[in-house]
């Protein structure tokens, strides 16, 4: 972040943010998986068709599903969506816990990367999930992005041995899944 550009501020996403949201996530894998993931299919992806998936998905998000957007100079330059995991080996529920959230998505706007967006909507979704009561927070990341990898890394994530296969146009980009324990004080850095 520039000495004279504000800190970004996060708030929930709404209904008409939705078009923003879909080429913030367009261009972010386009630009986070180049060299990751198959070309054609990164260039493939089509912001005008990914506004009504976009408006589906916020429109019919379920129970804890919450949907974050950064905001920078009254415009939106990057989207967080969390909520309670959804897959793998179920935790017990204890009284007064609140099993394992899940970061779905964070997307910047490859323009503004470098300048605190995704640290900030990272630990707003942290400290979110922490206050929810959730008592981890997963995400899962594909193996060879080492870039996003190292940001997880020091906002306290750590990988903890869960791989998954993912299959782009019959390319393997397996996934690892990162895990960061919540109640601790968040202070995400670098990135």
């Amino acid at each position: 972040m520039s000495r004279t550009e504000a800190p970004p501020h996060v708030r929930d996403m709404t209904l008409s943010d939705c078009p923003r949201v879909a080429e913030i996530r367009v261009r972010g894998w386009q630009s986070a998986y180049h060299g990751l993931m198959p070309r054609s299919y990164l260039d493939g992806l089509d912001v005008a068709a990914e506004i009504p998936l976009r408006r589906a998905r916020f429109e019919q998000a379920g129970p804890g599903v919450v949907n974050l957007v950064a905001e920078s100079a009254g415009e939106v330059v990057g989207w967080a969506c969390h909520g309670p995991y959804r897959g793998g080996e179920p935790r017990p529920r204890d009284a007064g816990s609140g099993g394992d959230a899940e970061l779905y998505a964070i997307y910047v706007d490859p323009g503004r990367f470098g300048r605190g967006v995704g640290r900030a909507l990272l630990r707003a979704s942290v400290e979110r999930c922490a206050a929810a009561g959730h008592d981890r927070m997963l995400l899962w990341v594909l193996r060879e992005n080492a870039g996003a990898r190292r940001f997880y890394e020091r906002a306290g994530f750590a990988a903890d041995g869960v791989e998954e296969p993912y299959e782009v146009e019959g390319v393997e980009v397996p996934e690892v899944r990162y895990a960061r324990p919540l109640g601790g004080r968040v202070t995400p850095s670098g990135g």
